[in-house]
């Protein structure tokens, strides 16, 4: 129980080295001169890492301030200022920034992210069809595999010849991959025939691999993370994520034996896993100004002796490093913003007991690695490079390999919220207004000040026309004693002059301005009190459309620079370790699709409605395929056409039933109002079935103009009789 306790101290950072290493992972064996020499020059690299965000660390702080409402410890205030009132507007523009990147993100019916196949898609056919008349022949058994893992795929019983619907497992774990193209003998190409059966191998093939991308962010709380980023990003104007990296994830299950005696069973799976990672820990390449150019960078990280100890069970750890780590003692040392981002005092003894621990992701000369006793392959040059990840602690390597991922890439995404060219790190809300949150401040401490001297009296006494001795105090009833023959007033109340009028003036104007440097409007996020044109409902409309101009251009960042880079790193990690069960093969586009393509994909839903209305005329319906577009309609309003869509089989059958159902309606419709007439005491049986319609268009009825009796005929309702009576 003691060590099942102290494996679930473990961080994500630590538990992704589970699977990774042990396939594709190489240990670099280095003595410890060899070890001595890396080690100083990755802390060469840190240091100078560390030193070149200075200047971003005293913007972060200036936002992390005005969004908490706080001067920082270089505001001095005059003795005459008596107000220290700050208007925290640059919490709501966050929060509303925000609150905006999380609806786009998830506001939707399905995560951002989508594979499509390429225009002239390799290794798999765009196109393939069926021909019902042709026969059949039964699954070779090369043409079957056989995989361990479950998947999202049609499956069944191995020998019992029946394809069961998706999500059906097998009792042992173990499922028959069977596919369509090979179920059905498919052939490649456009088919010939109309009434044959067409498909489009690698439009299913892109589809799949999103939906399974999609469930495994959902599975592995990848939701939460990115939220904790989105923030960052809106508050500080870069978000971080690191992943997806192996992780362990643990199902329960409970089995039933022989006697019903159920058991619990769990059963541990190998699932990709993003999680968020702060700026204030993140270290990138000096140089670069986005991900694709940094060479290296650097996590830090803060572990207590559980989490530290804990890694001498992850693959490649270097156990004798991490006992001489804990034999020396805690190294941690809290830098100074680390103190002013502390709610408690800043001057408290800071927290002990801790370990720095450096995670480097980066590359090295090829030449210095082999310097350093690196095995590498032959036919890497010299003034190549390679790619190694590497864990320090208190001079110590704890952990070196070459990276394990195929292709080879730093596995960290990060998204600003407005790019700065020249910088590797964005600009956020609380920068863009810190001006104005200045300004606003000072006005309204001005105005606070001022209305305490103008809210009361303030006197001037002559002394000299009092007689002395008296108490000054001043109250209701207060009687004071003048100098007898002494001219003028005694005492006189002055009152100061109101001036907050005009610094709140100046306070409404500046939140205007606010308003306009964050692109953010006041009314998007609640204020009240709207005036003139947005007192209507178009007017209103207008001005929230143009104020999402600025929002889809902070989308269109994190479209190239989170969700695109993300389901890339998904994509490959599927293909390293999921290939087998995915049986994709062809090249896959993977799109982010954020603000934009949501539009576009509604316009296309629009376009595929007006289009199926159009087809509807019978002279245009036999030249539509119908199946496909009723299943292009369903997936660009964000629906699964496998679980609404009927195959070409099943949807003739419902047809059949369908128009038997609508025959029998009809007679009986036909036959209703007869049996009508005859209930209410007609002498003319109901015919047995339809009635011609005659020349007239009555039937043969008694109502309608063809069918009018004149007076004096056997069928006028006044006879003869009654008219002479």
């Amino acid at each position: 129980m003691a060590e099942e306790n102290e494996e679930n101290t473990l961080t994500s950072n630590e538990l992704y080295f589970s699977d990774v290493e042990d396939e594709h992972g190489k240990e670099l064996t280095l003595d410890e001169s060899l070890r001595n020499s890396l080690v100083a020059l990755l802390t060469d690299r840190f240091t100078a890492a560390q030193s070149s965000r200075d200047q971003d660390e005293g913007r972060w702080l200036t936002s992390y301030h005005n969004y908490r409402g706080l001067y920082g410890k270089q505001v001095r205030f005059r003795e005459s200022e008596k107000s220290r009132v700050f208007v925290k507007v640059t919490k709501t523009k966050d929060l509303a920034a925000f609150g905006q990147l999380v609806d786009v993100i998830f506001g939707g019916n399905k995560f951002p992210i989508g594979v499509s196949e390429t225009r002239m898609p390799e290794g798999i056919e765009e196109h393939a069809n069926f021909n019902p008349s042709l026969e059949t022949s039964p699954p070779r058994e090369e043409d079957q595999e056989t995989d361990e893992t479950e998947g999202p795929f049609d499956v069944g019983y191995e020998g019992d010849d029946k394809v069961l619907k998706p999500g059906a497992t097998y009792g042992s774990g173990k499922f028959e991959v069977v596919r369509p193209e090979k179920e059905l003998n498919m052939q490649e190409g456009l088919s010939p025939i109309p009434e044959a059966l067409e498909v489009n191998p690698a439009q299913e093939a892109a589809r799949r691999m999103e939906k399974l991308i999609h469930d495994q962010i959902e599975e592995s709380n990848g939701s939460s993370e990115l939220r904790s980023a989105l923030f960052e990003c809106a508050l500080f104007g870069t978000g971080i994520i690191k992943g997806p990296f192996n992780f362990n994830k643990t199902l329960n299950r409970w089995s039933e034996d022989e006697d019903g005696k159920r058991s619990y069973s769990p059963v541990d799976v190998r699932v990709p896993r993003i999680e968020f990672v702060s700026l204030w820990d993140f270290f990138p390449d000096p140089n670069a100004t986005n991900m694709s150019e940094a060479e290296y960078i650097f996590h830090r990280h803060k572990f207590n002796r559980t989490q530290l100890r804990s890694l001498g069970k992850m693959p490649y750890f270097n156990r004798d490093a991490i006992r001489l780590c804990l034999t020396m003692g805690p190294n941690y040392i809290e830098q100074d913003y680390e103190h002013e981002l502390r709610d408690d005092d800043a001057s408290a003894e800071p927290t002990s007991g801790q370990f720095e621990v450096l995670e480097y992701w980066g590359v090295m000369d090829a030449e210095y690695a082999r310097e350093v006793g690196m095995d590498l392959p032959e036919d890497v040059d010299d003034l190549d490079e390679v790619q190694i990840n590497a864990w320090i602690c208190n001079g110590q390597l704890l952990r070196s390999v070459v990276n394990p991922f195929t292709p080879f890439r730093v596995p960290y995404q990060s998204f600003p919220y407005e790019r700065n060219p020249y910088s590797f790190f964005g600009i956020g809300v609380a920068e863009n207004m810190d001006d104005s949150q200045q300004i606003m401040n000072g006005h309204a401490r001005m105005a606070i000040d001022n209305l305490a001297l103008s809210g009361s009296l303030v006197f001037d006494v002559d002394e000299t026309a009092l007689v002395g001795g008296q108490n000054m105090e001043i109250y209701p009833g207060k009687v004071f004693k003048r100098q007898a023959g002494v001219p003028g007033t005694a005492i006189n109340g002055l009152k100061f002059p109101n001036t907050s009028t005009e610094n709140m003036m100046m306070f409404d104007k500046f939140r205007q301005l606010a308003d306009e440097q964050t692109g953010i409007p006041s009314y998007s996020h609640g204020q009240t009190g709207v005036q003139s044109m947005t007192r209507t409902a178009s007017g209103m409309s207008m001005l929230l459309g143009a104020a999402s101009l600025n929002i889809k251009t902070v989308i269109k960042n994190l479209d190239d620079f989170l969700l695109k880079p993300l389901g890339e790193s998904y994509f490959q990690w599927n293909m390293q370790f999921l290939e087998k069960v995915l049986g994709v093969k062809g090249d896959l586009e993977i799109k982010a699709t954020g603000t934009n393509s949501l539009m576009q994909k509604e316009v296309r839903s629009q376009r595929l409605t007006m289009f199926l209305q159009t087809v509807q005329n019978p002279a245009v319906a036999p030249f539509v395929k119908m199946n496909k577009l009723i299943s292009e309609l369903a997936y660009s309003l964000d629906l699964d056409p496998d679980e609404l869509l009927n195959d070409p089989e099943e949807a003739a059958i419902m047809a059949q039933i369908i128009g038997m159902q609508n025959g029998q309606i009809t007679g009986e419709e036909a036959a209703a109002p007869n049996q009508q007439q005859g209930g209410m005491g007609s002498p003319q049986a109901a015919p047995p079935g339809p009635t011609e319609l005659g020349a007239t268009g009555t039937g043969g009825g008694n109502i309608g103009t063809g069918g009018v009796s004149q007076p004096g005929e056997s069928e006028f309702a006044g006879t003869p009789r009654a008219i002479e009576g």
